[in-house]
This record gives structure tokens, sequence and C-alpha cells, in this order.
């Protein structure tokens, strides 16, 4: 196709969404409405992951040694902690780093706990991470059998709980969005096929005077392409004002600290670029799928 005949696809196919203003408008606003739908729940879910993977970070098993162990049983233990699979860091904290821990975690109450800075019995602690949040309860439980481990906490039973439940919550998300995306791409490619229902006499006429099936399919393929990023600028506009100012009162009034959502920038413009995508995507879906039947005279 050279870039003549291109240029005039173009010219036809936004000529047509003029003269066919209507159906234009009635396509524009199913993509409008559903994409507008399918924004919130991604907007949504992007958060709830952002959320679920700052969680999964933050797990780590913290591993009390035997008050009797000396430096070289110590570092012994470490070696051996460090060579179990799936570990990624290792860090020492000292009893007196652990007892500072643990006054600043207390808050005002804190105080009292100062009178064992003198004779400190809390223990020294390895820091475990895991290379992969999943593979904490699978890691604290190797190290349990390791010699001088007086203690392993890595909140046992509310871990496993956690990750369960942020498993369900991924996968109804994932859930919902495919069966969204299904009802848009069902509706969209409903109306225009309706659109191009109305233009079968002109494909017919097009296609008994010699044209071939692409040079009747192209205008087609560009209005859908059209109606798909046309349909998609209200929802992006209209979530990334509220989601702007959703992130302003946040970030100003509420702020909880175990929740952060996604800063307004990059996500609402990788959020943009994925609905102005997916919107051109129906749009040329519905009218290659719709055009094809009239193709054949």
């Amino acid at each position: 196709m050279t870039l003549h005949t291109f240029k005039r696809h173009v010219r036809e196919s936004i000529k047509s969404l003029g003269r066919n203003g209507w159906m234009t408008f009635a396509s524009a606003s199913a993509v409008t409405v559903t994409l507008l739908l399918v924004g919130v729940f991604f907007a949504v879910m992007f958060n709830i992951n952002h959320f679920a993977k700052k969680v999964e970070n933050d797990v780590e098993i913290r591993v009390h040694i035997e008050l009797t162990a000396d430096s070289r049983q110590k570092d012994a233990l470490r070696r051996q902690i460090e060579a179990i699979p799936n570990v990624k860091e290792v860090r020492y904290s000292s009893k007196d780093e652990e007892l500072k821990r643990l006054i600043k975690s207390m808050g005002d109450e804190g105080s009292s706990f100062r009178l064992f800075e003198q004779d400190n019995p809390l223990s020294d602690v390895y820091v475990v991470k895991a290379a992969h949040p999943q593979d904490t309860v699978k890691v604290a439980k190797q190290i349990e059998t390791l010699p001088f481990v007086h203690k392993v906490n890595y909140g046992q039973g509310t871990v496993e709980k956690l990750f369960d439940a942020l498993k369900v919550a991924r996968n109804v998300g994932l859930v919902l969005i495919l069966g969204l995306l299904f009802t848009a791409m069902f509706l969209i490619s409903n109306t225009i096929k309706i659109t191009i229902f109305a233009r079968r006499r002109e494909i017919e006429i097009m296609r008994l005077v010699g044209a071939t099936n692409g040079f009747i399919r192209w205008p087609f393929f560009l209005e859908g392409l059209w109606l798909g990023m046309l349909g998609a600028l209200f929802p992006i506009a209209a979530l990334s004002i509220v989601y702007y100012n959703v992130y302003q009162v946040y970030e100003q009034r509420v702020s909880l600290p175990f929740f952060e959502l996604l800063p307004f920038s990059p996500f609402m413009w990788q959020l943009s670029a994925l609905l102005l995508a997916i919107g051109a995507g129906i749009g040329i879906w519905g009218s290659v799928m719709s055009v094809r039947k009239f193709l054949k005279v």
C-alpha cells in the first residue's frame, strides 16, 4: 500500500466518523463507559498489588541466638544460614541494638526498659530476608533446626494468613478485570457491528466494482482505531482528575503508615497509556471482525 493510498484511507475514516455522527457517538460512548469501569478496577488493583508487594517485602525472619554462643559459633551460624537456599540477606543485630529498637517501638512506655541497659537480657539476632517472600516460612523452618538458635520469629500464623489473603485478593482482582475486559469487548464490538451493518450496502457496492478486501477493510480498521481512542479520552481525563485529588487528600490528611498510594506520576501516565491501548485494540478488533462478514458478496 502506497503512502497516498494510506492518506486516502485516513481521510475517509475521519470523514466517516462525521457522516455517521450518532453511530460514532454510540460506539464512542460504549467504549467510554466500559473503559471507565476497567480503569477504576485497574487503579484499585494496581494499588492493592503495590500494598501487597510492600507488605511482602517487609516480612523478615528474626533469628535469636543462644546467649551461650561465642563469636566463633555465631559466625558459623551465619554461614549456615547464608548457605540455605532462597536466603537473600543476613544482617546482624546486637542485643544492644535490639534493646534500643524495643525502647523506640514502645514509645513513651519504652523508658521503663532503660533499666536493662546495664544488664541486657536480650539475645543477639540475625535478621534474615528470603529471596522471595513466599519462601519465608520454609526458610524459617530450616533455620530452626540449626545449632545455637534459641528462637525464630517471623510472625508465625499471621504471615501464612497474610500471604493467603493477598493471593486471594490478586486472583479475585484478575478474574474481575478479565471479566470486565471480555464484557467491554463484547459490548463495543456489537456497537461497532451495528455501525458497519448500517453501511453494508456501501461495502457490497465497493466489493462489486472490484475493490479488494484490503482496500475496503482499511478505512473501517482506522475508524475502529479512532473510535477506541476517542472513547478512551474521557475515562483517562476523569480518572486522572479523581486520582490526583484522592492522592493529594490521602497524602495530606490520612497517610496511613502501613499503606501508601502509588504516586500520581508515573502511575497515571502508565494507566492512561494502557487504557488508550485497550480502547484502540478493542476498536480495531470490533471493526475487523464486523466488516469481515460483509466482504463476501
